[in-house]
Parts: C-alpha cells; structure tokens; sequence
C-alpha cells in the first residue's frame, strides 16, 4: 500500500532540521547498502552515530506519533532509528533500482528488525530540486513520488524501487523503516480501510450506534487474530 502522509513536520520543525543537516558530517551513502544496492546508489548520508543523527531522531518519532493514520496503516511493532540522507547535482547523485534488506539490524535494541514498511520523509521543497523522485516499480506502473518538504510516503518493503538522478539543487530526507504487528499487506490493508470507515461512521451515527459498535468489535477481533505484539 502506498500511503502518502502531509504535514508530519511543520515549518518551524523543518527549518531546525536543515540548519542541523546542513552542517553535518555527510559520508558516503554506501555505508548503509548491501552488496547489491551499493552497485547502484551514489548518495550521502549521515553516520548513524553522529551529534546531528542523535538530536534529530527524537523529532522524527515524536512527530510519526502525532500521526494516526501512520498508525492505522502501519500498526507498527518497531521503528527503526530513523537516518538522513543527501542527493546534490554536483555529485550526480542517484539510487538506482533496488529493494530493501529484508531484514536490518537495530543497534539500539540489539536486534533484527523485519522492514514490512519503507518510509521516506522529504525535508525539501520540490522547486528546490530538479529530479530526485522515488519511483516504485509494480504491476500497475511505475509510481513517481516527490512531495513537499514534512510530507511522509509509506510504501511497501517488498517492492523494488529507486530514486532518480538530481539535475539540480539539493534533496534531503529522512527514511527509515517499520516491522508491523500485522506481517501482511493484505490483511493491513483491509484493516486501515475498515478504520477509516469506521470513522466515517462514527462522524455521521454517533460512536453509540449499534453497526459502529459492532463493527468496531469486528475491527479488533481481525487484529486480535491478525496482530502479532
């Protein structure tokens, strides 16, 4: 499911953000890539240990927990450290086609973290850059996807995708990685189209309704049977 999110960040919080991103210590983009993926990616990152990775993170996962349609689509089990990374037209930066590790490691937990949902949070304004979009191959065609600066992109870790060249000005975001409590996309979606009718619902009948209650009992009976916590 690919769920664009608005305005997980406000102005305020994305001017911080730059002035912090840009004078941080950017290294190769390649330290975070498999073998596979580093072949193809030409971009900067922040090292995940670095004074600007650390302050930041915070203000990333207190703002996904101001979001709850990020929770209704996710129902996330893990969050990975959110991470940071830089495409410039001077480095004819880009990320060819590529998927996912499956699995990464989170060092804060000390453990395996399943990447079930991809996230990329764009921390520059669309005019500021020429290209840069993150494309998504699937059955329907290929998704190209640039958004505006706080704007949040949930996309599937299964699907092979890539980011294009940047022909001019500078693109930074934020990306990152959730293991939901549901393990399928199906049953995930099923479960986010069912809440956001049940909202509906409740805004017109009144949360005392008895198909709002029932179908609400319906709702957490399939998470009840679905959702591994």
């Amino acid at each position: 499911m690919l769920l664009p999110v608005p305005d997980v960040l406000n102005a305020e919080e994305i001017t911080w953000v730059r002035s912090l991103l840009n004078s941080a210590p950017w290294v190769d983009g390649r330290i975070s890539a498999g073998p596979q993926a580093a072949q193809v990616k030409n971009n900067a990152q922040l090292p995940h240990d670095c004074e600007a990775a650390r302050t930041l993170r915070p203000l990333i996962l207190k703002a996904l927990d101001r979001q709850a349609r990020v929770f209704s689509a996710a129902l996330p089990k893990r969050v990975l450290a959110p991470s940071f990374n830089r495409y410039t037209s001077d480095g004819a930066n880009f990320y060819g086609p590529h998927v996912d590790s499956a699995l990464r490691y989170a060092p804060e937990g000390g453990q395996r973290v399943r990447t079930d949902i991809s996230c990329t949070l764009f921390l520059s304004d669309p005019q500021d850059y020429d290209g840069g979009e993150l494309i998504l191959h699937d059955t329907h065609g290929d998704q190209h996807i640039k958004l505006p600066a706080g704007h949040l992109v949930l996309y599937p870790g299964t699907s092979v995708h890539q980011v294009a060249p940047v022909t001019r000005g500078t693109r930074l975001a934020c990306f990152f990685w959730m293991e939901s409590m549901v393990r399928s996309t199906e049953q995930r979606r099923l479960l986010f189209d069912m809440d956001n009718h049940l909202i509906h619902l409740r805004s017109t009948v009144g949360e005392t309704d008895a198909a709002v209650i029932g179908l609400t009992a319906t709702y957490h009976n399939l998470l009840r049977m679905w959702a591994d916590s």
